[in-house]
């Protein structure tokens, strides 16, 4: 059984957001992978629940005119794996997604809860921010805009006020066209486990002249929110593929990531581990890329 006050069911965005200003007290749910668990453990006994489940405007993975992709928050994790736009375009995303948890999860979960829950340890996160997407927000009154950047403001902290509905993801197209990505993701048990650190990168290489002219790694679980090495890219860039480019790789990201102590792993061995996945997620986006690993 779960201690639930008020349920309401939204089939609109507009609807959704009216019911979040009606009752102010009230949280969304989509798939309830998180928001049920937290109600049966007494953390949010006695809620009123907003579902936007139903929402269709909120479904789906659309290509623009303009190049941008748009992620319906509502999409579940199985979809974007999934779907041919991802794979084409964003593949990274789309593999980072199917290591949430278990197949049950994924056909439930969804990328906006995922992100709207503000855990640093979310599989979708580091690679929306190595894609530097947008996310739109609406709130009954036109709406707004956010760089993910922005959006985390601590642990399990958004930017989201009363009556906001987070509806899409949107990746850019100067983001992601001529670019490769890949995630990897360190988990004390190989599935079914949250990130003890994880690390998605995303690269752009001139292979002409075996030049790294971009780069973005974004780490999970290495600081209070998702943590960009901006420190780090900047270094890189400009750097000719090989093995010094790789070697320092791996040093500037163990002196820049703050990771912390816990029962999972101490603060030593992940930045021991920050730099060995920094290297090979960047190996494997050249590698993507047609650079020469000689």
């Amino acid at each position: 059984m779960y201690d639930i006050e008020n349920y309401y069911n939204a089939g609109t965005i507009a609807e959704a957001v009216e019911l979040l200003k009606e009752h102010p007290e009230a949280r969304i749910i989509s798939g309830g992978s998180d928001v049920l668990i937290k109600i049966r453990e007494g953390r949010l006994a006695g809620s009123s629940l907003v579902c936007i489940r139903d929402i269709k405007e909120i479904q789906g993975v659309t290509l623009m005119d303009s190049g941008d992709i748009y992620i319906g928050a509502g999409t579940t994790f199985s979809h974007i794996t999934a779907d041919p736009v991802i794979r084409e375009y964003i593949p990274v995303l789309g593999e980072a997604v199917d290591q949430v948890g278990g197949p049950q999860v994924r056909n439930i979960g969804t990328i906006g809860g995922n992100i709207c829950n503000g855990a640093v340890s979310a599989d979708s996160a580091p690679t929306v921010f190595s894609l530097n997407a947008m996310l739109r927000i609406a709130d009954g009154s036109g709406g707004r805009m956010v760089p993910v950047k922005d959006f985390y403001l601590g642990p399990g902290r958004v930017d989201l006020h009363q009556g906001d509905v987070l509806t899409h993801i949107v990746i850019p197209a100067r983001e992601y066209q001529g670019y490769r990505g890949h995630y990897i993701k360190y988990s004390m048990r190989n599935a079914m486990d949250i990130a003890t650190l994880s690390c998605s990168v995303v690269s752009r290489v001139n292979t002409e002249d075996n030049i790294l002219e971009d780069v973005r790694i974004t780490f999970g679980v290495a600081a209070p929110v998702p943590y960009r090495c901006e420190e780090t890219e900047t270094a890189l860039k400009g750097m000719e593929i090989g093995e010094e480019l790789y070697r320092r790789t791996e040093e500037l990201v163990r002196r820049e990531i703050n990771p912390r102590d816990s029962w999972r792993a101490s603060r030593e061995f992940r930045l021991q581990i920050g730099g060995e996945i920094a290297r090979r997620a960047l190996q494997c986006t050249v590698e993507s890329a047609g650079g020469d690993q000689s």
